[in-house]
């Protein structure tokens, strides 16, 4: 009796099996992969690249700074590969009847589940390394090169319509043509510490070489106000302004790195400083709350109102509010979270392509193909709501991104179980 059970089980999990459907389900992989990638070097890198080439940018250049670029594609492309590709696979298995001739031969469903499993893992290891490493060091380089760029062509900082943010300098521009921009707006702060708001209708940008950026201003109007006492300002039209925006800030705008070119260990560590420095903002708001909360009782056992006191004490506890919803710690949060779920996004697409791919009955590549894309989009759409009520709603950063994952894991696991059970 056991050694029957010892051959049903050497029976149920064929080597040459696993062999074979991980060498398919890596080629399906990588025709999805090139799809995909296709996808975002289309909407991404092409476009980038027509930007720069219209500034009469070298096209060396441009090449090096899409080689730069890459990893990002290939970290979104391959959760979305690894999906279609499972699918595809086990629904070609599925409807040419290879599934069935498999269990009929005492072959168990592990013999589909295991390949695809074991590629999903490496598919979410490549990903993740292109993800944290790759990725970061690949925008150093390319913020290297960008301000070598914008050393020789200043006027690629300014786009039509759009918001430019340097140092100290807010740029709002409205219409371009060649050089020539309409309803134009500057913010800016003095070395005063004055706040100016710059407006013109007409501004021809100039390309200031090393020095940085001209805007040669027509019919403009100047108001300045002080830091402190907002009520004394100043105000002046002129028909002709000539501002200029050194290259030494341009520099600083280029080179500041957010949480998605870092890579994981540093957006973490970032995070401990922003919680700490957050941590002693709201310890000091709770003091002064406090103290006014006391004034605020001693004051009313005396019988006295104080209404400047109370609100003075609700504007505090509004202040600590906003605080403890840190929007820069939330987006630190989000993308440190998001740095695994969208890699390990293709080990959950296993769970739920391979019970997905076993219902295919005709045409299994291409139906497997189609509901990749579905699901894809789907999968996307989540990640990008979770993302946006994450910042704005301050839901849970872990929720917001791997609730997709926890998605798609769970609900094929579920088809799994049904596929069983039958």
């Amino acid at each position: 009796m056991r050694k029957t059970d010892a051959l049903d089980a050497a029976r149920s999990l064929s080597w040459t099996m696993f062999r074979y459907l991980v060498r398919d389900t890596l080629f399906s992989f990588m025709v999805a992969f090139l799809f995909f990638f296709f996808i975002f070097f289309v909407n991404q890198l092409l476009l980038m690249a027509q930007d720069i080439l219209a500034k009469h940018v070298p096209f060396p250049i441009v090449g090096l700074l899409v080689l730069y670029s890459l990893p990002s594609i290939v970290a979104m492309s391959a959760p979305f590969a690894s999906l279609v590709g499972t699918l595809m696979t086990v629904g070609r298995l599925t409807s040419d009847n290879e599934i069935l001739v498999m269990l009929s031969s005492g072959l168990s469903y592990r013999n589909v589940f295991l390949p695809a499993l074991a590629v999903g893992i490496l598919i979410s290891l490549v990903s993740f390394v292109t993800n944290d490493i790759l990725l970061p060091a690949g925008t150093v380089q390319f913020q290297k090169l960008y301000r070598q760029i914008l050393v020789s062509t200043p006027a690629l900082e300014l786009e039509a319509n759009s918001v430019k943010r340097f140092k100290d300098t807010v740029i709002v521009t409205g219409p371009v043509k060649g050089s020539a921009i309409d309803n134009l707006v500057i913010l800016d702060r003095t070395s005063d510490g004055e706040r100016r708001v710059i407006m013109a209708k007409e501004a021809e940008l100039k390309d200031g070489g090393k020095e940085g950026l001209s805007l040669d201003l027509s019919s403009a109007f100047v108001h300045s106000s002080k830091e402190v006492i907002r009520e004394d300002y100043d105000y002046a039209s002129s028909g002709f302004l000539r501002y200029w925006v050194p290259r030494e800030d341009m520099m600083q705008a280029v080179s500041s790195i957010g949480p998605r070119e870092m890579s994981s260990i540093d957006v973490w560590k970032e995070i401990k400083v922003k919680e700490g420095d957050n941590h002693k903002k709201l310890n000091d708001r709770y003091r002064k709350m406090l103290t006014q909360a006391l004034g605020l009782e001693d004051s009313l056992r005396r019988g006295q109102s104080n209404a400047s006191a109370l609100k003075a004490f609700d504007k505090e506890r509004q202040s600590a509010a906003i605080l403890k919803q840190d929007r820069s710690l939330l987006v630190y949060r989000l993308e440190y979270y998001k740095k695994f779920s969208i890699p390990f996004g293709a080990l959950s697409f296993v769970f739920l392509a391979v019970p997905l791919g076993l219902l295919a009955k005709k045409s299994g590549q291409t139906v497997g193909f189609i509901f990749g894309l579905i699901i894809a989009v789907i999968y996307w759409a989540l990640l990008l709501g979770g993302q946006t009520m994450g910042i704005r709603l301050g839901y849970s950063p872990f929720w917001s991104m791997w609730l997709p994952n926890i998605l798609a894991a769970s609900i094929g696991l579920v088809l799994c179980v049904v596929r069983l059970r039958k």
